[in-house]
């Protein structure tokens, strides 16, 4: 066995891969539940989803052996594939949920907004070890980057998927932010922002714009506010302890939309209530406590810059997610990370922590 092997396995960190499983296994069944019927029990949904988490074991591993370099250099190259896969979906993408946010390969789609997530900080971590010096560096580096996070925004915005597009464009700002861009013109940019708001409100597209007035208190109970509404009798019908497992009267009678995506938490909380539901979120405190805890044990910058980078999107996206369908937050198509149906969006989150991983394996040694 050599070093690298021994170290990689010495370092593993079993507690983060273990919380992960767990919390995998809790969106098999509440996708199983919200897919099953008589006639089919194991629905198609179901049955992708355990394809997914399983080859999502497998790339963990895969990722956990990588060196931290060798992934910026891969992330970096192939965010440009990325940018031109973004382009290539709106013209020709697969319809499905109201927009074009898929590629159709036959036996299998994917969404490349999903891998812009994970290929982000990478591109971030390679291009500023590459074109930045050791002091700090200076404004003109940024343009580069920022232009990128702008063109991807806009890309992923046009699918429409505002969410994933604003979770990208924070989470790029934030890593941008974190190396060095000085704060006055984040300032800036946020003050120009909130005086261009009544020309920004015109370009958003009229379902958008009814999710903010959904959000406002506004709209039909049996109409426009028909989705969060419908949620939160979810949620609220639960209880403490909840109706049981695939025995929920809002999940089973299909009054909750897209209960097997977006909305798998009000699933949850009507079927195993409020003590299940906070121990859920208990699981996704635990993980990224531990996440946390390992990325500041990181001693290298740019390695701890990546770590955050693929951490800061999970984590976004669960708060996110749970306020959206507790109505803390305007509805947007964001998945809960783990628990959720996607194949695509599991295997970013398997990568994503395999990455990391790997990165902190190495972090009591030398060669970072």
């Amino acid at each position: 066995m050599t070093f690298i092997e021994y170290r990689y396995i010495r370092y593993f960190d079993w507690i983060s891969f273990l919380l992960v499983l767990l919390l995998s296994a809790v969106g098999l069944i509440f996708i199983y539940s919200a897919t099953f019927t008589e006639q089919v029990p194991y629905s198609i949904f179901y049955k992708k989803q355990v394809f997914g988490m399983l080859s999502g074991i497998l790339i963990y591993f895969i990722c956990s052996f990588l060196n931290y370099e060798t992934l910026s250099r891969i992330g970096y190259w192939l965010y440009f594939t990325i940018i031109l896969l973004l382009l290539f979906t709106i013209f020709k993408g697969s319809i499905g949920m109201g927009g074009k946010r898929w590629i159709d390969i036959g036996f299998i789609k994917f969404q490349p907004s999903e891998l812009a997530k994970l290929c982000f900080p990478m591109f971030i971590t390679y291009y500023f070890i590459n074109d930045a010096d050791d002091t700090k560096p200076a404004l003109k580096t940024f343009f580069f980057p920022l232009s990128i996070i702008f063109v991807s925004f806009l890309l992923i915005v046009k699918q429409p998927d505002l969410g994933t597009g604003l979770i990208l464009i924070f989470s790029g700002v934030f890593l941008i932010w974190h190396i060095g861009l000085p704060t006055k013109y984040l300032f800036f940019a946020g003050l120009i922002l909130s005086l261009s708001t009544p020309l920004l409100w015109h370009v958003l597209k009229p379902y958008q714009k009814k999710r903010i007035f959904v959000f406002m208190g506004y709209g039909d109970s049996k109409k426009e506010r028909y989705q969060i509404e419908q949620s939160k009798i979810a949620v609220g019908s639960g209880g403490l302890w909840g109706k049981g497992i695939n025995k929920g009267t809002q999940n089973k009678l299909s009054f909750l939309p897209e209960s097997r995506t977006d909305f798998i938490f009000s699933v949850i909380c009507e079927e195993i209530g409020f003590a299940g539901a906070i121990l859920v979120l208990l699981l996704y405190l635990l993980l990224y406590l531990r996440l946390f805890t390992m990325i500041r044990s990181i001693g290298h910058f740019y390695a701890q810059l990546l770590c955050i980078g693929l951490m800061i999107h999970l984590l976004l996206s669960t708060l996110i997610n749970v306020g959206m369908v507790l109505d803390l937050l305007p509805i947007v198509g964001i998945p809960l990370p783990f628990l959720s149906y996607g194949v695509t969006n599991l295997w970013v989150g398997f990568a994503s922590l395999g990455c990391i991983n790997s990165i902190t394996a190495q972090r009591l040694t030398h060669e970072m």
